[in-house]
């Protein structure tokens, strides 16, 4: 199978009048790319403004989905893929992108939706199992003003007679429509009592455990060889969740939750895993109509003096940051960690590397953030701009970049972390949309209907065995295409319309499946007479 890192689309009217392409595109051709790309989010209660699971919910807004296709709004992802690379990446790529617009400059044709592929169904939990513990912030009505946004802060008494050591956690929210994002940390002490002013900007704690935005996979650690991983949870400690809700959502209810999943008490073999803000400036000063960067770096002088291995990046600013970078060097060699060129401080939280990424002695870790307080800044609160501080308010502006990350231990570095997640007890079961889409996406056929050969792609975001088969409506196979072990990425391969014998079949609806690990997909493809 050759790999490839763009597919080639051969549009309807680019061929104008050739016998079996002259067609527009209708919904079936595009509605693959929704369910992979979007709909995560964009289902009922996934956040979104609006549903687009099927063509009723989705042609109204083709003019909205257009512009953010070409701005790069949606799908909301900030790193830049060029730099570094994330497991659950909420990308799309350039084909998918100019079929999905081809679609709808060309009106954004119903068609027989019949032969769209099956639409997923969602769930609200994406982790499998019962929950150690849940922790639910009492029944809240929203203390947001038609303009001004509010913060409160829930302290939650774990209850915890004992000491446990976390595996995973998901933050569901009570309303999703209005829960922006959520910062959870721990207070050790317990005794932290709950802010419910609406201006709790400071989280209060000890230290971070992780955050929700809509959108975002769940925070989970590997949990079998080769590493076991986990933060400790002290007893009487409590769950502070740091919960912003948006301008206009006063008077709304909200009972968001956490759910927490614990090793057992005679696991061993655990490292601990650590997260902390390594990276901050307090001393920023940004004057009206400038555009200054400014630094910081861990440790303050020297290098490190013990080894880590990091496992997730987490750069944080307010509005008028424009772009981070945050890289390890040791004055002769750079590592980069992660680089974002558009901040979206709507879209933020925890970005898991695919390996771990080793920093040795000696090394530096830098951070850089470039502010623009200018009135070319859409996202600039003040206009006519004002100086900013440095402060924990959202109008105020912050350096604060964390990461998760581990004491190094030899080999550290060449551990897949997307591949140990692949038949994770904690992710749903095979079949379910989100262990699809955690191993598949972008699973696709074109041209369809077709004459001489059909293309079928798709993308995995894990290394995984992987086989793709053709199916008659009856169920038997026609034609096995491949199989075999894959690297994440993009992967394409032609049928040509024959059998396992070699014989031409006869023309009319024929399913393929790609399997990758434990989880598949499905989709129809049509041969024309020929």
């Amino acid at each position: 199978m050759k790999k490839l890192f763009s597919f080639v689309f051969i549009a309807v009217v680019t061929l104008g009048g050739v016998e079996g392409f002259a067609q527009t595109l209708e919904y079936k051709d595009v509605a693959g790319i929704f369910y992979s790309r979007c709909t995560s989010c964009h289902h009922q209660n996934g956040g979104a403004p609006f549903s687009m699971m099927n063509w009723s919910e989705t042609s109204p807004w083709c003019p909205q989905i257009k512009a953010d296709l070409n701005s790069g709004k949606m799908p909301p992802w900030s790193p830049d893929t060029n730099y570094t690379r994330f497991l659950h990446e909420r990308i799309i790529t350039s084909t998918e992108k100019s079929t999905i617009i081809n679609w709808i400059n060309q009106g954004c044709s119903q068609g027989d939706t019949t032969k769209a592929p099956p639409a997923p169904t969602y769930t609200k939990y994406k982790l499998n199992g019962t929950p150690d513990l849940i922790l639910k912030i009492p029944t809240f009505t929203s203390n947001a003003t038609g303009s001004t946004d509010a913060y409160n802060c829930f302290a939650l008494p774990t209850g915890l007679a004992q000491d446990r050591i976390i595996r995973a956690f998901e933050v569901i929210p009570g309303n999703a429509p209005i829960v922006h994002h959520v910062v959870i940390k721990v207070d050790t002490t317990g005794t932290v009592n709950s802010d419910l002013s609406g201006g709790c900007f400071t989280e209060p704690g000890q230290f971070d455990l992780g955050v929700y935005a809509p959108g975002s996979f769940p925070t989970i650690f590997p949990g079998q060889a080769p590493l076991k991983a986990g933060i400790k949870l002290k007893a009487g400690s409590k769950i502070i969740m740091q919960i912003h809700y948006p301008a206009g959502s006063g008077g709304k209810q909200d009972s968001t939750q956490i759910r927490l999943y614990f090793y057992p008490l005679s696991a061993t073999g655990i490292r601990t895993m650590y997260v902390s803000t390594l990276l901050q400036n307090w001393s920023m000063f940004i004057l009206a109509n400038t555009t200054p960067s400014y630094t910081a770096k861990y440790p303050n002088s020297g290098g490190l003096t013990v080894p880590l291995s990091v496992y997730a990046t987490f750069p944080h600013s307010h509005l008028i940051c424009k772009t981070m970078l945050n890289y390890a060097d040791n004055g002769t060699n750079t590592i980069p960690l992660i680089r974002i060129n558009n901040w979206d401080f709507n879209w933020q939280g925890f970005y898991t590397f695919k390996n771990l990424v080793k920093l040795p002695v000696g090394y530096t870790i830098h951070s850089s953030h470039m502010y623009d307080n200018t009135t070319a800044n859409p996202n600039n609160p003040n206009n006519p701009p004002q100086n900013v501080v440095a402060g924990t308010s959202t109008t105020d502006e912050m350096l604060f970049d964390s990461f998760q990350y581990l004491i190094y231990q030899t080999g550290d570095e060449n551990i897949d972390i997307g591949s140990l997640f692949t038949n994770d007890s904690l992710l749903n079961p095979p079949g379910s949309v989100n262990n699809i889409l955690a191993s598949l996406s972008s699973v696709f056929a074109y041209p369809n209907p077709f004459n001489d050969f059909v293309k079928i792609g798709y993308e995995l975001n894990y290394p995984a065995e992987t086989s793709i088969s053709v199916y008659s409506v009856f169920g038997s196979e026609v034609k096995n295409l491949s199989a075999g072990f894959n690297s994440a990425g993009a992967y394409t391969l032609n049928w040509d319309g024959r059998n396992s014998s070699g014989a031409k079949v006869p023309a009319g609806v024929y399913f393929y499946t790609v399997k990758a690990g434990n989880s598949s997909t499905s989709g129809k493809i049509m041969v024309l007479p020929r």
